[in-house]
């Protein structure tokens, strides 16, 4: 979850690098460094912190050359400081390294018998060693990068340059994405199309197993047994300009006020309004045939799975299966073939969720992947991609991403649900309307933000704080008690409302807040049921209804925020907000890291 950028091109390189790690800042912030070639040897600058701490030792210590390598952090092995900043280098060699090397203990002893000095607590500086080890056996670059990457267990992505070398980088990945940018005078190489964009929209993503050898009139792109292959040269649909806060005060306030935007263009790419009907892109299987759905997902993106499986179950009538993507592949469970193996992930380079996507295509399944980026490593080996249209979503709590998600999976409900014979033309077109809705709905929302920066002086100041939900409100509580502990690092937990009498009621008095989600679904009255519960406890409950559902608990709630009415079906889409506002505002409260929170990063890509 680290970013990495290289640049081999005729103009300074460390404004360019640094211009580059700020766009991948959301994949990892513990650290930064840049490294480039000056006069035959490599020279390099690092700072423990975000890119701001990199960018004042540059301003006070300039960084000439126009090759070189940047990185920002999140912290595998060795704990954040400027010792374990990446570049990591030798006279050699310097690289820059995402991912995590499995048997590096083995490798740091074998180099150290060997005369090596580590100067870290990295995996990463045993492989800059054992490379240079294998040029001082007298390989050339290229030869040595090849001999090293044969010893590597785990996932990484590597981008590297070599002293005396100014006329080449070397880029390798297993299990970590890497792009190569093409360019007019220079080239590149990045994590991801979002640092290149400014620089080149001419973008070629490394297969597994690939490594590059980059020259300024273009590349030599080698597979895992060292093969020359091709790699497609597309263009990407990112601009170059670095995303904006515009007028609000944190990327992730910006993110949650365009989810009326988002939710629509996303909708626009499932929803015909002529035909009031859905249409996924072409599959190349048949829906009606499809005996189980599994889905595969981690973080925020499981409880857009967990929600999907109700309406999945409910409205389609198809058994559905879902498990975290960590846990998922371990169990090596069996799966029924020709079923539909469906992976949610924002960034698609989710290094669980990949590795179960890869398990799913041993057992036969149709493949289908719910991504934000077109370009990523699960959308190239997704049978079909399902799209979410959100745009650059930077703050590390997803937001805008998560209803998204939710929209895919109602219109891929509502395509199973009619392929199945479950769902005629008219109800089908009734709940395509209220699907239809939804912006609008969201927007009215959003206009009450007063309301929740209000109820949020409520939770800021406890230690614990619970959340309760039934049905598809249940996940909605689980994902408002995780954006609480991502912001605030208030310790909180969402529930099923029903399984407090089997344990958790015990926590409740009056200094735990209560937040239930109670939307005016089938299920109202048994949430009113485990609410009465609460309040008959002492419970300090803070609801989340419709007007009719907040009048009845009128003078016994510390607080409410009223919610418009939508189709029961489409309540999880619209109750995201809220939870995600509470958390939001309780952070800023508490005067944290609202768009980087500590220990966290946007991307996980190492197990």
């Amino acid at each position: 979850m680290c970013g990495i950028i290289g640049i081999l091109g005729d103009r300074p390189a460390a404004p360019l690098l640094l211009e580059g790690l700020k766009r991948l800042e959301y994949r990892g912030y513990d650290s930064a460094g840049i490294a480039t070639l000056v006069n035959g040897h490599i020279e390099r600058r690092r700072a423990k912190g975000k890119i701001a701490r990199l960018a004042a030792i540059l301003d006070a210590e300039p960084l000439p050359g126009t090759v070189g390598i940047g990185h920002t952090r999140w912290a595998t092995h060795g704990v954040p400081n400027e010792a374990n900043a990446h570049p990591h280098m030798t006279q050699q060699v310097a690289l820059v390294h995402n991912g995590i090397i499995e048997n590096f203990a083995e490798l740091r002893d074998e180099l150290t018998a060997l005369g090596c000095n580590f100067e870290s607590d990295t995996d990463t500086e045993a492989v800059a060693h054992l490379v240079t080890h294998n040029m001082r056996r007298g390989m050339g670059p290229e030869a040595a990068v090849a001999a090293t990457l044969k010893r590597l267990h785990g996932a990484f992505a590597f981008a590297m340059i070599f002293a005396g070398h100014h006329e080449m980088m070397i880029g390798a990945r297993r299990g970590a994405a890497l792009a190569v940018g093409y360019g007019e005078e220079a080239m590149y190489l990045g994590s991801d199309a979002l640092a290149l964009a400014p620089l080149t929209r001419r973008i070629a993503y490394l297969e597994e197993g690939d490594w590059v050898v980059v020259r300024r009139d273009g590349t030599e792109v080698f597979d895992a047994e060292d093969r020359p292959v091709v790699r497609e040269i597309r263009e990407t649909a990112l601009s170059g300009a670095l995303v904006g806060k515009g007028n609000h005060h944190h990327y992730m306030q910006k993110e949650i006020f365009e989810q009326p935007t988002a939710i629509g263009d996303t909708l626009q790419s499932f929803l015909n309004p002529a035909t009031r009907s859905v249409h996924l892109p072409a599959l190349p299987f048949d829906l009606a045939a499809v005996p189980k759905a599994t889905i595969v997902a981690c973080g925020t993106s499981f409880y857009a799975g967990l929600i999907a499986k109700y309406w999945i179950e409910r409205v389609a009538r198809l058994p559905v299966e879902i498990d975290i993507a960590s846990e998922f592949r371990y169990r090596a469970a069996d799966m029924p073939e020709g079923g539909l193996a469906l992976f949610i992930s924002q960034s698609g380079e989710t290094i669980d969720t990949l590795a179960a996507l890869r398990y799913a295509r041993t057992q036969h399944q149709h493949v289908a992947a719910i991504v934000n980026v077109p370009e990523s490593t699960m959308a190239r080996e997704a049978d079909v991609v399902l799209r979410t249209v959100a745009g650059p979503e930077i703050a590390v709590a997803s937001t805008k991403g998560f209803t998204s998600q939710l929209v895919v999976l109602a219109s891929l409900t509502l395509a199973l649900a009619r392929a199945r014979g479950k769902l005629d033309a008219a109800a089908e077109a009734a709940l395509a309307l209220a699907l239809a809705d939804v912006p609008s709905a969201a927007a009215a929302v959003l206009a009450e933000d007063a309301t929740f920066r209000a109820l949020a002086a409520h939770i800021a100041k406890a230690r614990d704080v619970l959340y309760l939900g039934r049905g598809t409100a249940y996940p909605i509580a689980m994902e408002g008690a995780l954006k609480l502990k991502e912001l605030s690092y208030i310790h909180a937990e969402g529930y099923a409302a029903g399984e407090m009498k089997h344990g958790p009621i015990a926590l409740i008095d009056d200094a735990v807040p209560i937040v239930v989600i109670a939307p005016p679904d089938e299920m109202f009255e048994k949430t009113a049921s485990n609410l009465q519960e609460a309040l008959a406890r002492g419970g300090r409950v803070i609801m989340i209804s419709d007007q009719a559902g907040v009048d009845r608990f009128a003078g016994r709630l510390e607080g409410a925020a009223v919610m418009p009415r939508v189709h029961p079906m489409m309540t999880p889409i619209l109750y995201a907000l809220p939870v995600q506002l509470l958390a939001y505002h309780v952070a800023v409260l508490k005067g944290t890291d609202v768009d980087q929170p500590r220990n966290l990063a946007k991307s996980v890509v190492v197990e």
